[in-house]
């Protein structure tokens, strides 16, 4: 973190959002946004002072009174403007994503694109916040549900997806007819920003949107803050724990998607060139910084022989800067980030792993000063060694080696995390007892990173959750609304009931 003073700077501020105004934040802490490939100081992030948090709860707090009487077809019609404005930015989005994230511009739109699904689905708000009527369940009684917004909520997302995970919050608790508190990465909040600017084009009212920026302690004043009502969160285990913990022992609503360790099961079945290429993929992609990623790969039988071919492939794909063509796998977020990686694979090493393939210190022409880490592979990996335990966030894949898909399940339920899983397979039978026994929130069949879409919500499960109810999707409505029950009798005057009924029967 950097102390700046009042001197000139070329670079340009992040700005945070109050009450429908970008304003210049009076904070004496800011930290650098660095382009991660280059080293190159893009823009400096403040670190919110106590007064700019509460100012941004409190203009959330005051336009709550009038947004969540707001009709329903009017919010709808807000979200059909902004998935518009997203589309026809989508280029402008990746491009700034790329250059402070390092992902490449083919997977920064992808990250812009999965978030706009969820744009999209909150513009079905009028279809998806419906209650619940039952006719006469007694004599001229009625009982209908509504789901009504709970106010003022809060959203804390993390550096690997900038775009997608604020769009997986503001959207649908703005929809539902709440007002949001944003805290972005402070280590790539510009492409954030510049979404939050589109959703004010598309007619978003001033102060029920608005952003904050910082670290601990503005984390520690959304979770204490008594005006807002609910808290989401997408990152790390440690502080995910932390915020569900501090956040609902002041009553709040809070969920937390968190930590993984996702297994890829390989039965010798399954389709190799298929499998291969999947398992590439999602390891390697983005640079491995994925909730998601197919960090693991558990070979069953003869898929053991198939490493060769696995290394083979990871060796063609081509590190580099995200906006440079053909790269595959760009750098990872900060100098930080690479050494922490690296101190996984010797580890590894240490433990006494096999290292089929080595991505420490790749050269990459033009960007030797970048955070880059290729492509690396580990065989001969086991329970208890620390690139198994622990969450590697990088582009490591570790593989192990088991004789039957039932040990492949004891495996895979043995670990602690269960936010996603996958099979590949061509044995409907192996499939269905796989997806049927798997103690993990999300299941892919021959799908290597089963997110599901926003028609479904993100289901992780076990230490990869803190929370019942999941982002996006039907779950996320339920988050943001609470379910307000009516039972209602009108009488005409000539069946008025006479006297005095002491019992609870409605007859």
């Amino acid at each position: 973190m950097n102390k700046l003073d009042s001197v000139a700077t070329d670079v340009a501020t992040v700005k945070l959002l109050i009450d429908g105004i970008f304003v210049e934040s009076r904070s004496t802490e800011w930290r650098d946004v660095v382009n991660p490939a280059t080293q190159a100081v893009l823009a400096r992030v403040p670190f919110a002072t106590t007064d700019e948090v509460n100012a941004a709860v409190a203009a959330a707090a005051q336009a709550f009174k009038s947004w969540r009487k707001t009709p329903i077809g009017v919010r709808a019609r807000i979200f059909l403007k902004y998935q518009q404005l997203i589309r026809e930015h989508m280029g402008e989005l990746a491009a700034l994503l790329s250059a402070e994230q390092g992902k490449t511009l083919p997977d920064a739109e992808g990250d812009v694109f999965r978030g706009l699904e969820v744009v999209e689905h909150a513009a079905a708000i009028g279809n998806l916040q419906l209650g619940e009527l039952a006719n006469n369940v007694a004599g001229g009684v009625d009982t209908f549900t509504l789901l009504q917004p709970i106010g003022v909520c809060a959203g804390i997302t993390p550096f690997n997806f900038p775009a997608m995970i604020p769009l997986w919050m503001f959207p649908m608790a703005i929809a539902t007819g709440n007002t949001f508190v944003l805290k972005p990465s402070e280590q790539d909040p510009m492409v954030t920003m510049r979404l939050v600017e589109l959703a004010l084009e598309a007619g978003i009212p001033k102060g029920v949107l608005n952003v904050v920026h910082g670290g601990e302690n503005v984390v520690n004043a959304i979770c204490d803050h008594v005006d807002i009502k609910a808290v989401s969160f997408v990152g790390s285990t440690r502080v995910g724990t932390h915020v569900y913990h501090r956040a609902s022992q002041t009553g709040k609503r809070v969920q937390c998607m968190m930590g993984a360790k996702n297994h890829a099961v390989v039965l010798p079945d399954a389709n190799k060139e298929q499998t291969l290429n999947a398992l590439a993929g999602a390891a390697f992609g983005a640079a491995g910084q994925r909730c998601m990623a197919a960090s693991t790969a558990v070979l069953v039988g003869d898929a053991q022989n198939w490493i060769p071919e696995l290394v083979a492939k990871a060796k063609t794909l081509k590190v580099g800067a995200g906006h440079a063509a053909g790269t595959d796998v760009g750098p990872l977020i900060s100098c930080a980030a690479r050494e922490r990686v690296e101190a996984y694979i010797a580890s590894g090493v240490e433990q006494g792993a096999t290292l089929e393939l080595d991505g420490r210190k790749p050269v990459v022409p033009g960007f030797e000063e970048g955070n880059f880490v290729g492509p690396t592979i580990f065989s001969g990996v086991r329970p208890g060694m620390r690139i198994y335990d622990e969450e590697i966030f990088g582009p490591v894949l570790v593989i192990l080696a088991v004789d039957s898909l039932d040990e492949a399940i004891d495996l895979v339920n043995a670990n602690p995390n269960g936010n996603g899983t996958a099979v590949f397979t061509q044995s409907g039978a192996a499939a269905r007892r796989f997806q049927e026994d798997i103690d993990v929130g999300q299941v892919g069949i021959n799908v290597p990173i089963p997110v599901p879409v926003p028609l479904f919500s993100f289901t992780g499960s076990r230490a990869s959750k803190l929370g019942d109810l999941g982002p996006y999707g039907k779950q996320v409505v339920m988050f943001y609304t609470q379910t307000k029950t009516v039972t209602q009798r009108w009488f005409d005057d000539d069946t008025l009931h006479v006297g005095v009924n002491t019992t609870i029967s409605l007859k």
